[in-house]
C-alpha cells in the first residue's frame, strides 16, 4: 500500500475514535492533558530567527543548528501530519519561598529535585506510540516521540494544541494548571482530527514575572535573554559566570523558578501524583555548605538518575561557590572555601576566590 492511499480505508469516525483512545491511553499513562494539532510553525519560526539574531541564545549553538527541521516538522520526521502534544505536572514541593529566603540553603529548581523527567516521559510516550501502532498493525506509520530533545518547538506546538499560552516569562501557562508541568510530543503521519482547544493569552497587564526576575533577563515581555537567565547560567553555561551577575543569583544553584512562583496562574497549581518527581536526598531543603562538601563520588551517587547530573561535578561546585559567596557571613563557610581553593579546578577556583572575598567582607576580615 502506498504512502498516499494507506489511510483511505480509515474513515472519519475511525480516526475520531482513535483520537479519543489516544487521549484515554495518555491519561492512563499519567499525562494530565493530551491534544492533537496540525502544526503550523511559520510565526514561531520568525520569532525564533529574530531571537537568534539578537544573540539571546548565548552559547546554546544547538538552538540555531538543524536548519529548518525545527519548524518544518516533516523534515525532522518524514510524513508528519499531526503532533500529539502532552503535559505532565511535576510540582512535588511547596517549600520554595522558605528556601529562597534562607541565604544558607541551596535553591534547586523544582523540576530537578526528583528523577530525570526525560527518562520517565520518554518511556510513557514510547508506550503510547506502541499502542497506536498496535491499533493499526497493517499501516506503515511514521512516528517518533520527543521529550525536550531534538529540534522540536515544543511550546509553540503545545500552544497551538490548546495546552496553554506562552506567557510573558516565555513559559507555557495553563489557566487551570499554571506552568509547573513538562511537555512531550509524538510526531505522527496519522491524519488524526485536530483538537479545537483554546487557551488565549491571559497575562493581561500583569508584569509580575518580569519584575521579579533576579537578573532582569527579560528585555521585553515574552522575550528571554538567556545570557542573563539564572537557569542558563547555572545549567547550560559551561564557562565562568559573569561576576556582575553573581551577587544577583543569591542561593539559586541549579535553575531558577522565581517567574513561576510569582505567577498568579500558579496559585492553584496541583501537586504531582508522580512519586518519581518527589525530592531525593533532601535536595529541596539542603544547606549550601553541605552540598559543597560532597565529594565527586557522592555527587555522582546522589544525582544518579537526576537532571542535575548533566552539569557535572565541576559546574556543581562552581554554582555552589557563588551561593556560598552570597550566603550570610560565616567562619565555617570561609574555612570550607579556603580549604577548597587549593584543590579546585581553574573554573571552580575563580568562583571560590570570589566567594572568599565576599565572605571576608561580611566578616570584616582584611585580606592578608
Amino acid at each position: 500500500m502506498s504512502e498516499t492511499n494507506q489511510f483511505d480505508n480509515l474513515d472519519k469516525k475511525a480516526l475520531e475514535d482513535l483520537a479519543e483512545k489516544i487521549k484515554s491511553w495518555g491519561e492512563s499513562l499519567g499525562f494530565q492533558q493530551v491534544a492533537i494539532v496540525k502544526p503550523n510553525l511559520d510565526e514561531a519560526s520568525q520569532r525564533l530567527r529574530l531571537w537568534l539574531d539578537n544573540g539571546y541564545q548565548g552559547s546554546m549553538q544547538w538552538m540555531s543548528d538543524h536548519g529548518d527541521k525545527r519548524y518544518c516538522v516533516d523534515k525532522l520526521v518524514a510524513r508528519t501530519l499531526r503532533v500529539i502534544s502532552v503535559r505532565m505536572d511535576y510540582l512535588a514541593d511547596e517549600n520554595m519561598l522558605a528556601v529562597l529566603k534562607d541565604d544558607n540553603k541551596a535553591y534547586i529548581s523544582r523540576y530537578a529535585l526528583g528523577r530525570d523527567y526525560h527518562k520517565l516521559i520518554r518511556k510513557r510516550l514510547a508506550e503510547l506510540t506502541r499502542k497506536i501502532e498496535q491499533q493499526l498493525p497493517d499501516l506503515n506509520l511514521s512516528q517518533r516521540p520527543f521529550v525536550d530533545s531534538a529540534p522540536v518547538m515544543e511550546k509553540p506546538l503545545a500552544e497551538q494544541a490548546g495546552l496553554g499560552w506562552i506567557g510573558k516569562n516565555s513559559l507555557l501557562i495553563n489557566s487551570k494548571a499554571g506552568s509547573w508541568f513538562f511537555l512531550g510530543e509524538i510526531y505522527t503521519s496519522l491524519p488524526l482530527p485536530e483538537d479545537r482547544l483554546e487557551q488565549p493569552d491571559r497575562c493581561g497587564n500583569c508584569r509580575a514575572c518580569l519584575k521579579v526576575c533576579p537578573t532582569d533577563a527579560f528585555p521585553e515581555p515574552y522575550v528571554l535573554d538567556a545570557r542573563k537567565c539564572i537557569s542558563y547560567l547555572t545549567i547550560e553555561n559551561k564557562q565562568a559566570i559573569p561576576e556582575a551577575l553573581r551577587p544577583l543569583m543569591g542561593n539559586r544553584v541549579f535553575g531558577c523558578d522565581d517567574c513561576q512562583i510569582i505567577c498568579p496562574w500558579n496559585r492553584g497549581a496541583r501537586k504531582t501524583k508522580e512519586t518519581d518527581f518527589s525530592p531525593r536526598h533532601n535536595l529541596d531543603n539542603s544547606e549550601l555548605l553541605t552540598l559543597f562538601k560532597w565529594s565527586e563520588s557522592e555527587f555522582l551517587t546522589k544525582t544518579e538518575g537526576s537532571p542535575i547530573r548533566r552539569i557535572g561535578y565541576q559546574r556543581w561546585l562552581r554554582n555552589l561557590a557563588v551561593g556560598l559567596g552570597n550566603a550570610d557571613g560565616s567562619k565555617s563557610i570561609l574555612i570550607a572555601l579556603e580549604e577548597a581553593a587549593a584543590k579546585s579546578s581553574a573554573l571552580v577556583r575563580e568562583h571560590v576566590d570570589w566567594a572568599i572575598e565576599q565572605q571576608r567582607q561580611k566578616l570584616h576580615i582584611n585580606p592578608e
